[in-house]
């Protein structure tokens, strides 16, 4: 079973994505911050990782960046989900290596 690291700050997004994740068939691990979310990366190294942008503390671009710079962590696909989505953050995000960016709330309707 494939398992993707949700790494998002607020509860109600995260859960939801990770029970979409479960449904679909995939092993979601969450992470309610960055530094928490860098440390489970490097624990259980995932198969992809989605990571929110804007978070206190450290935020989406620093845990990019980080786990960019292990060589454990370094090939991981990495998609951020963010309402953040202007050119220049996207850009800037293609910069650090991350493959793409989704709007969050995308996550946040469930369409039957």
């Amino acid at each position: 079973m494939k398992t993707v690291l949700v790494i998002e700050d607020k509860e109600i997004v995260r859960d939801a994505i990770q029970d979409w994740l479960e449904e679909e068939g995939f092993q979601a691990v969450g992470a309610s911050n960055g530094t928490l979310g860098i440390r489970l990366a490097q624990e259980q190294v995932p198969d992809l990782i989605l990571c929110d942008i804007l978070m206190p503390g450290t935020d989406g671009y620093a845990v990019l960046t980080d786990l960019r710079q292990n060589p454990v962590t370094a090939t991981i696909p990495f998609i951020f989900l963010s309402v953040k989505g202007t050119k220049a953050d996207v850009r800037y995000g293609m910069e650090l290596g991350r493959r793409r960016l989704f709007d969050e709330a995308l996550y946040c309707q469930r369409v039957d």
